[in-house]
This record gives C-alpha cells, structure tokens and sequence, in this order.
C-alpha cells in the first residue's frame, strides 16, 4: 500500500500547481501544440515546457512531434473529473460559509 499512496500523491502533485492547472484546462479542449499553449495561459514558453515535461514524465500528458511543432494532449482524462470534483468541493465550501453568514 505504500507505494501506492507515493504514486497517488506524486499525480496529485503533478496537478496540484497553477501554472499545470491552466495548461490542463487548456487541454480540456483537445490537442494543442506548445507555440499555442504558453500564451494561453499567459507564461514564459521555458517555464511552459518544464511543466509540460514534468507531467509528460508523470503521465499525465502524452505528446508527439508533428514536424517542427511538439503536439500535448491529455493522456487520461479522468485528470478533469479530479478537477470538476475539486470545482464541487469549493462551491459546496462556498455555499455553506454563505449559509453560515446568513445565519449571524
């Protein structure tokens, strides 16, 4: 069981970073190349591509060359359903700290 949890929690830390959160919500949508990415999500292109390597090497994204252009996608994703799932745990955090004021 314990090499499980490291496995888990390296994923989880893999996705568990900002700049890596927008470059995963930017490939909800499909496929990109990494001249569309870093500007999309507004960063320099080498800190880009260091997080895009490290969840490539993680396992989280795949990518392939397509000429002279390097091409990302997600590899599994079910990487969005953790994200949706943490959306639904804030919002449900929201609504009960509202319920809360509302009370005082």
């Amino acid at each position: 069981m314990g090499e499980l949890t490291v496995a888990r929690a390296e994923i989880l830390k893999a996705i568990a970073q900002p700049t890596r959160m927008k470059i995963i919500e930017f490939l909800r949508e499909g496929e990109r190349c990494v001249c569309e990415i870093f500007p999309a999500i507004d960063e320099e292109q080498s800190n880009t591509s260091r997080h895009l390597n490290m969840m490539q090497g993680c396992g989280i994204l795949a990518r392939r060359k397509e000429g002279i252009k390097i091409m990302y996608r997600l590899k599994h994703s079910e990487v969005l359903e953790i994200l949706d799932l943490v959306s639904v745990i804030l919002k449900k955090e929201i609504s009960s700290k509202n319920d809360l004021l509302k009370a005082v």
